[in-house]
C-alpha cells in the first residue's frame, strides 16, 4: 500500500491506517531527529511530538513532496525547537560570568575517532549541522533538504561545504596523532 492510500483510510479514521504508516517512517524520522538531539529521550519525545503533529495535520499535506519529506521537515521544526528551549533552560542554569572555570580541563587527545566525530558535529551550527545530517547520514538529496528548510538548494550545498570543512578542522589534530 503506497502513501497516498495510507493518508486516505488514515483521513476516513482508519487506526490500522494510522499505525502502517507510522510504522512505515518513524525509523527514519527517529534517526534523523536522534542525530540532531543527540540524547535517546529527547529524541523519543520529539518523535512522538512529530507523528502528533503530522497526524493533526495530515489532512493539510498537499502531496507537493514525499510523505516522508514532509514527515521530516516536521520533525526538524519540532527538534530545531526544542534545542533552543533547552539551550535557553541551560543558560538560565548558570550565568555565562560564573561558568569561567567550570569545564575547562587540560585538553588530552581522545583516541577514539566515534566520539570525537560525534563532538565536532554537535559542535557545528544549528544550521550546517542540519544539513550536514540530512545529507551525509541520511542521504536526503539538496532539493529535498532545501524543500524541507525553505532555502535554495545552493545554500544547502554551501552549508555542507561549510560543515564539512569545520569538521576536517575540527579533526585535523585527530588526523596527525
Amino acid at each position: 500500500m503506497n502513501d497516498r492510500e495510507l493518508i486516505g483510510r488514515v483521513l476516513a479514521g482508519d487506526p490500522d491506517a494510522e499505525r502502517a504508516l507510522y510504522d512505515a517512517h518513524v525509523d527514519r524520522v527517529f534517526r534523523l531527529v536522534y542525530r540532531m538531539a543527540g540524547d535517546m529521550d529527547r529524541a523519543q519525545d520529539w518523535v512522538q511530538e512529530t507523528f502528533i503533529r503530522a497526524f493533526d495535520r495530515l489532512a493539510g499535506f498537499r502531496g507537493e513532496s514525499a510523505l516522508s519529506t514532509w514527515l521530516c521537515s516536521i520533525a526538524i521544526s519540532i527538534t530545531l525547537n526544542g534545542l533552543r528551549k533547552v539551550r535557553r533552560s541551560n543558560e538560565r542554569e548558570v550565568a555565562l560570568d560564573d561558568a569561567s572555570g567550570i569545564g575547562t580541563s587540560p585538553r588530552e587527545a581522545d583516541p577514539d575517532l566515534k566520539v570525537r566525530l560525534s563532538q565536532a558535529i554537535d559542535g557545528l551550527p544549528e544550521g550546517y549541522r542540519t544539513v550536514f545530517v540530512m545529507h551525509d547520514v541520511e542521504g536526503f538529496t539538496h532539493g529535498e533538504i532545501a524543500h524541507v528548510l525553505g532555502v535554495q538548494p545552493g545554500t544547502s550545498k554551501a552549508q555542507l561545504f561549510r560543515a564539512r570543512a569545520r569538521l576536517r578542522e575540527a579533526l585535523a589534530d585527530f588526523a596527525r596523532e
